[in-house]
C-alpha cells in the first residue's frame, strides 16, 4: 500500500519493487531536510524489513542458479578428469545453451556478473567454451563475455588475463560462422572501450587489421559494427590515428566507400573524418591524387540530398569535404 506525504498535497509514494529501487529510496530519505523527517510506522518498517529480506533472498537464488548454470557448463564426457582442457560432455548441447542464455540475462546485472568471475566462470568460458566444436556455444560464450565485461574494470581485467582478447580476435577473423564472429567483435568492443588493457591488447594483437577485414566481409551485420567501433575508437583514442596511416587505413577506406552504397558508409566516412581532423598527415592522404575522393564525396553528395534516412552520412562527406579539400592540410579541425 502506498502512503502519502505528512502534508497530503503530495503524490502518494511507490514501494519500490527492487533492490535499487530499495537503495534510492535511502538515499532520497537521507538528502532529506529534518524538517522533512517524519517517524517511519510500524507497518513500513514491516514492509521494508521484508521488502529486504526478500530483495537479498532473491540474489542468493540467483547465485544458485549461476552455480547449476556452471555446473551444467563444467560436465565432462566419461572418462575426463574434470580440467581446464576436458572435452564438453557430448549429447547435451542444447543444456549447454540453456546454461549459457540464462547465464547471460542473469550476468546482465553487474552483481551478478562479478558473482559468476568470482566462481570461475570468466576462466571456464575462456579455456573452453570459446573454442567449443559447436558453432551456438561459441557465439553463446562470446556473447556472454561481453555481457559480463561491459562496464565492469574487474571483469574485464579477468577476462584479459585468461587470454580472452587473442581468442575473440581469431574468432573475429577466420570462425566460419557469422553469428560467431559478430558476438566476438561485441565482446572485443566490450574489452577495449574505456578499458586501457584491453586496448594495449588490441593493439599488440594487430586488431586494426583484424577490424578492417572484418569490414571487408560479406555480412552487413558485421561490416557496420566494425566500422562503428573504428569510428569511435579513433574519436576516444586519437593518437592512434599514424599507425592507422601507416597501416593503410585511408586507402582501404576509400575503397570500401567506393562498393556498392551501404548503411554501414556512414561509419566509414566518419572514421575517414576523425582520421583527417587535426592530423595533417590523414589529410594529405585523403588528398593523394589517386584516390579521387573529392570527386567521390561530391558525387556521394550529389546521391544522398533529400534522402532522410542518410543524412548522417551527407554530414559525414560535407564536413570531410571541407576538411580535406577547403582547408590546408595543417588546419585542418573538424566542425564540431
Amino acid at each position: 500500500m502506498a502512503e502519502g506525504s505528512a502534508g497530503g498535497n503530495e503524490p502518494p509514494r511507490e514501494h519500490p519493487q527492487n533492490l535499487q529501487g530499495l537503495l534510492q529510496m535511502a538515499i532520497t530519505a537521507g538528502n532529506a531536510e529534518p524538517s522533512q523527517l517524519e517517524p517511519m510506522s510500524d507497518e513500513r518498517r514491516q514492509w521494508l524489513q521484508e521488502a529486504m529480506a526478500q530483495a537479498f533472498r532473491g540474489q542468493l537464488e540467483e547465485v544458485e542458479q549461476m552455480k547449476e548454470c556452471l555446473r551444467v557448463l563444467e560436465a565432462v564426457s566419461p572418462g575426463g578428469d574434470g580440467g581446464e582442457t576436458s572435452e564438453p560432455a557430448e549429447g547435451d548441447p542444447s543444456r549447454q545453451a540453456g546454461a549459457l542464455e540464462l547465464l547471460a540475462e542473469l550476468c546482465e546485472n553487474l552483481d551478478n556478473a562479478a558473482d559468476f568471475c568470482k566462481l570461475d566462470g570468466m576462466r571456464l568460458l575462456a579455456h573452453r567454451y570459446l573454442e567449443h566444436p559447436a558453432p551456438e556455444l561459441r557465439w553463446r560464450a562470446a556473447h556472454l563475455v561481453g555481457t559480463c565485461a561491459q562496464n565492469v574494470p574487474t571483469v574485464q581485467e579477468q577476462a584479459l588475463a585468461l587470454g580472452c582478447m587473442r581468442k575473440l580476435l581469431r574468432l573475429l577473423d577466420h570462425d566460419g560462422a557469422d553469428a560467431v564472429r559478430i558476438k566476438a567483435l561485441f565482446a572485443i568492443s566490450c574489452l577495449v572501450r574505456a578499458q586501457e588493457g584491453g586496448l594495449q591488447q588490441f593493439l599488440r594483437l594487430d586488431g586494426f587489421s583484424v577490424l578492417m577485414r572484418a569490414m571487408q566481409s560479406p555480412v552487413e551485420k558485421l561490416k557496420v559494427k566494425s566500422a562503428f567501433l573504428l569510428q569511435n575508437l579513433l574519436l576516444d583514442h586519437p593518437e592512434h590515428k599514424e599507425t592507422l596511416c601507416s597501416m593503410g587505413m585511408v586507402q582501404q577506406l576509400v575503397a570500401l566507400i567506393r562498393s556498392e552504397h551501404s548503411p554501414f558508409h556512414e561509419h566509414v566516412l566518419g572514421a575517414l573524418c576523425s582520421l583527417g581532423t587535426d592530423f595533417p598527415q590523414g589529410v594529405r592522404e585523403c588528398r593523394e591524387p589517386q584516390l579521387a575522393l573529392e570527386e567521390l564525396l561530391r558525387e556521394r553528395c550529389q546521391l544522398l540530398q533529400k534522402q532522410e534516412e542518410f543524412q548522417e552520412e551527407l554530414e559525414f562527406c560535407e564536413r570531410l569535404q571541407r576538411v580535406c579539400f577547403q582547408t590546408p592540410p595543417e588546419d585542418s579541425s573538424m566542425d564540431r
